[in-house]
């Protein structure tokens, strides 16, 4: 595999190291990036803040062991990443409002919670990008969705993008389309995993056992995504290829369409819309 280009980015700070912010955390631990400054983390538990210092390059710190560590971990970062639970974003931005670098860049994975409701608790010389990364950064293959502040920079954005890419790939797109963005990518892996299951069970009623059926199901999903992912054409037309003329494919694919899967799709990507939409209000 050929060397990666070198990355180097300033002093990051994560402020909550639930499962998606240890992914990035983890992203940023690859020998290609360079981090200068290093990274802090903090974590409400002793125990996982413990085990955060462990990981080379990484300063960790307990809030319920120290009151003042999302503060000690934000002065001198560049890169502040909100990771927190969406409840509890307003008082944490009250909390470090003033111990902030003044040119930092806050970066949001909190879903549903607004540029307008961080920039408002955050001074004006700090600008604020707001992300919807997905469960795949665990393993490399995330598809994240930023969005510029109003008072953020192309520089500051170009610091979220090569954030996130250390763990997949990113999209740019105004805020307004940030949760459609999570409707599909956000949480698009549990519509791939939720197929999975259901092709799995159909698989076992057929006579096979779990074991085969996870292989046989596992198996098609990762090689038909890897086939996408190196082909020149579209999913349509790999699924033409696919699908013989009075064949078995083709008769399987009638049932699909004849059960409305695309207005299925939509209907559901709506209510998830709608979802967001409630939890961006407080509901």
């Amino acid at each position: 595999m050929p060397d990666r280009p070198r990355l180097t980015l300033p002093a990051i700070a994560f402020l909550g190291a639930g499962s998606m912010a240890r992914a990035v955390l983890t992203g940023l631990l690859q020998p290609h990036v360079e981090i200068d400054g290093g990274i802090r983390a903090t974590n409400r538990s002793a125990a996982n803040a413990a085990s955060l210092a462990e990981l080379d390059g990484v300063t960790a710190f307990a809030t319920e062991t120290d009151a003042a560590a999302n503060r000690t971990a934000v002065a001198g970062a560049k890169i502040v990443v909100v990771a927190v639970k969406p409840a509890m974003v307003p008082d944490l931005l009250r909390e470090i409002a003033d111990a902030l670098e003044l040119d930092a860049v806050v970066v949001s994975v909190a879903a549903g919670v607004t540029v307008a409701t961080f920039e408002s608790l955050l001074p004006s010389s700090v600008a604020v990008i707001r992300s919807m990364p997905n469960t795949p950064a665990l393993v490399g293959r995330a598809v994240t969705g930023v969005a510029a502040g109003t008072r953020s920079s192309d520089a500051d954005l170009e610091l979220a993008v090569t954030l996130f890419e250390t763990v997949g790939d990113v999209i740019v797109v105004p805020e307004a389309q940030i949760d459609a963005l999570s409707t599909i990518s956000g949480s698009g892996p549990a519509y791939v995993f939720y197929l999975i299951e259901q092709l799995t069970a159909a698989a076992v009623a057929k006579g096979f056992t779990p074991e085969q059926a996870a292989l046989m199901v596992q198996g098609t999903f990762r090689g038909a995504s890897e086939l996408l992912a190196a082909s020149d054409v579209d999913p349509t037309e790999l699924r033409r290829r696919v699908t013989s003329p009075k064949g078995t494919t083709e008769r399987a694919v009638a049932v699909l369409e004849g059960a409305g899967l695309e207005q299925i799709f939509a209907e559901a990507t709506d209510a998830a819309l709608a979802r967001a939409r409630e939890l961006a209000a407080g509901a």
